[in-house]
Formats: C-alpha cells, structure tokens, sequence
C-alpha cells in the first residue's frame, strides 16, 4: 500500500496544465473495440484506471502501438474472444469499473460477451440497471451465474428501438450508444446523459462513420451502420482536476494559474466555486487565482444558507462535491453540501472533523459545514483515503493543515491523477511517497 506524507501550511505559485479527461478516456479507449481500423488517441492521462483498461485491451488482442506520451494508436483487428472466458479477464474487469463499457462494443461487433461484476469507488450502490435494460431493449440477451457473479450476453440480433433511460446515467449512455451504432435501424435515446464528454465520445463516432443526432442534448437519435473506420481524437482536459486545483488554491492561499481548460466545456464549475467567494480573472483559455487571505460564501436572495447539490450534465458534477466540502471548511460562512447521487459519499467527513472542521453531517446525502474563515487551521493528522474525489479532498486539506498529514492508500487518488505528488511539489508543496 502506499501512503502519501504531506507537510502542510506552505503557499504554492506557478502554473499547472490539467491531465486529459478519465471518464472521457474510459469510453473513448471502448470505444476502439467498434472497428478494426487504427484509431489514435491523444491526451491520454497516465493514471490507474486508465492504464488497467489499455493493459486489458492489449489482453483481447488489440494492437496497441505508444506514439508519444500520452498518444496512443489503437487496432482492434484481431479481437481473442476467448479470452473472455478466462478467469484472468473476469478479474482484472472486476478491479475496474470502466469495464462495464467495453459491453456495447463487443455486443455490437461480435454479438456476444462476458462480464463480471465491475469495481471502483466505495461511494455507495452504483446500478448497472440502465446499462443492462438499455442493451436488453436493442435485443441483447442476458444471463446471470450468481455463484460466479458472471452476466453471460448474447447480441446476434440487435434491432434499433426507442427507448427511455430510467436515469440519466453518463457511462449507461455511452455504453447504449456505442451498441446502437452498429445496431439495424434507427434507435432514440430519451433522459440520455449530455455531458461534454458524451458528447466527445458521440463526435469521435461520427468522424468514424456513425449516425449521430442530438449531440449535446438528452434525445440522441442513432441511425445504425454496416461497420466504422478509424479516426484521430484528443481528450478534453480534466474538468474534475480544473476544480480540483481552484480549490486547493483557495484553501492554501496559493496564487496559481490553470492553463488551458477548455473554459466553455467546464459549465457551472467555475460559478459554483465563485459562490464560495473564491475570486478569479479567465484569461483566454486560463484560469488564474489569487492568493486570498479570505473568502466568504454568498447566501441566497432571501438570505437563506447556500446549498450546493449535485445533479445530471448541465448540473455540477458529483465529483466535485468533496472538493466544495472541503474548501468550505476554510470558508467565511455556513453552506449545505447535498450529495443526492451516492450515499457513501459523505462519509469521509470524519476525517476532516479530526483535524478540526466544523462539519454536521445531516444524514449520508446531506452535511452542513461551518466555515472557520481561516482563524483556525486544520491540523495534521493520519487518514485513509475511500475513493478518488475523497482522496484528492484530503489532500487539498492537508496542504492546508499545520504539521504533518500521512494519506494511506494512496492508489485510490493514483487511480484518477496522474503525477499528483510531482506535479504539485513542483509549484512549492512537500509531499513525499512512503
């Protein structure tokens, strides 16, 4: 297990580029599956998740060609089916949640696969429902050992069909999309997710050939066709890192500058962290943050508390709720953070009320923080880290803390940032991998 050892209080400077997009990554690189022409993809982050999924690609038999850092050329010419059946595969798809989408493609192109229950972040239930009923509706065919927890699919036969997602789910849509494409007809997809990289991925389907209506809004309409050629993509940066670093410079006083963050892409990000009272100059495709001794959260019109909730693409995103949560710790003022989407994603809060935040947590989806507007910091302490955003949070605290915080299971934040240690020791911080 590696921990990390971070030495907190110091004040960061310069400039940091965010890694390319991991949940745009997972589907893109899926994606590859749906032709056996090459397909080159840039902006690859070096993390975890993303490099478990390359190394199970290259187990199915895709070639996989490195250009550079960070660009890959992918083919999916001579796909090993069989190695579906092994017990290496239902393993190594078990560790990785991103798994579950390489479904639609292996469905669409092959008419058959296997999957084993997928992992990732202890945050509370994540149904694969919407996947699983969005498939059956094109004609998939699904059968479930439950001793050896393995969905056995057939998709000899899919037909397009209309269809109502019961939730807006981003990797559920992407996962009906990709499956669709190829499918016989014409299929409409309504409460689809439209999250910008949903949207990415449906943009890099249609330079390879696919129908693709709707992009950018929750009716997609897919015209399905014989087969897909290959194409060249690059990642969006990473709007969860471009959130991730405004508030670690908020909480730190730092005086950090985030370069190119494709700013029409990042939607309410930027505003939500504005009602925090964190100040902030866009200049060009930039994002610079001064270094603030204070900062104070807006109330409502009716002088209510701010609540911040999460919700589908164009809401703010989830995964930023530990960073809010976080940073309004240091805040001037009492916000409500609203977690609706997974109930275990709160429960890391215990670790910020030992190291000195004034934090009720209402129930697992609620948590009313009251600001210590920086009077007194948060002290270093031991943790644990539950999952990628929760980990990441801890760390921006930590930074912010007096004396030392050691952050165990490190390979959670590894799993969803790349180089983090590096990458901000390198504008002042002291962290150490133990």
């Amino acid at each position: 297990m590696t921990s990390l050892e971070i030495k907190g209080g110091k004040r960061l400077c310069g400039e940091i580029v965010p890694q390319g997009a991991k949940n745009e990554a997972l589907q893109v690189l899926c994606a590859t599956l749906l032709t056996d022409q090459p397909v080159t993809v840039h902006n690859l982050p070096n993390i975890r998740d993303v490099n478990k999924l390359i190394e199970l690609l290259a187990d199915l038999g895709v070639s996989i060609k490195k250009i550079k850092e960070g660009s890959y050329q992918f083919r999916a010419k001579d796909i090993n089916l069989a190695y579906l059946e092994t017990e290496v595969y239902q393993r190594k798809a078990s560790d990785l949640r991103g798994s579950v989408m390489l479904l639609g493609p292996l469905l669409a192109r092959f008419g058959k696969s296997r999957i084993s229950r997928p992992g990732g972040d202890k945050i509370g239930r994540r149904r694969l429902d919407t996947h699983f009923l969005g498939l059956q509706k094109l004609g998939a065919k699904f059968e479930y050992d439950s001793q050896k927890e393995i969905f056995q699919i057939d998709a000899s036969n899919l037909q397009g069909c209309y269809m109502l997602l019961d939730e807006a789910s981003v990797t559920g849509t992407a996962n009906i999309v990709m499956a669709a494409v190829l499918a016989k007809g014409k299929t409409t997809i309504y409460n689809a997710a439209c999250e910008p990289y949903l949207q990415q991925l449906c943009s890099m389907l249609n330079r390879m050939g696919a129908k693709i209506s709707g992009i950018g809004s929750n009716l997609l309409t897919i015209e399905g066709v014989e087969s897909l050629n290959g194409t060249e993509h690059t990642l969006l940066p990473d709007m969860i890192e471009v959130g991730s670093f405004i508030g670690l410079a908020a909480m730190t006083e730092s005086e950090i500058t985030i370069k190119n963050v494709c700013l029409p892409q990042l939607g309410l990000i930027p505003t939500v962290f504005q009602r925090l009272g964190i100040q902030m100059e866009f200049r060009g495709d930039d994002i610079y943050i001064p270094s603030q001794a204070h900062y104070e959260v807006e109330t409502f019109i009716d002088g209510s508390i701010l609540t911040i909730a999460d919700a589908p693409w164009p809401g703010f995103t989830p995964d930023l709720l530990s960073i809010v949560l976080v940073v309004a710790t240091q805040a001037r003022g009492t916000v409500l953070i609203h977690q609706k989407m997974f109930e275990s994603r709160l429960f890391f809060v215990d670790k910020l009320i030992d190291m000195g935040a004034k934090i009720i947590l209402c129930d697992p989806h609620r948590a009313t923080v009251i600001g210590l507007d920086k009077q007194i910091a948060l002290r270093g302490i031991r943790m644990t880290s539950p999952d990628i955003r929760a980990g990441v949070a801890l760390l921006i605290a930590a930074l912010s803390a007096n004396g030392t915080s050691i952050i165990d299971n490190a390979e959670q934040i590894d799993r969803g940032y790349q180089y983090i240690d590096q990458r901000l020791n390198a504008l002042g911080a002291e962290i150490k991998r133990i």
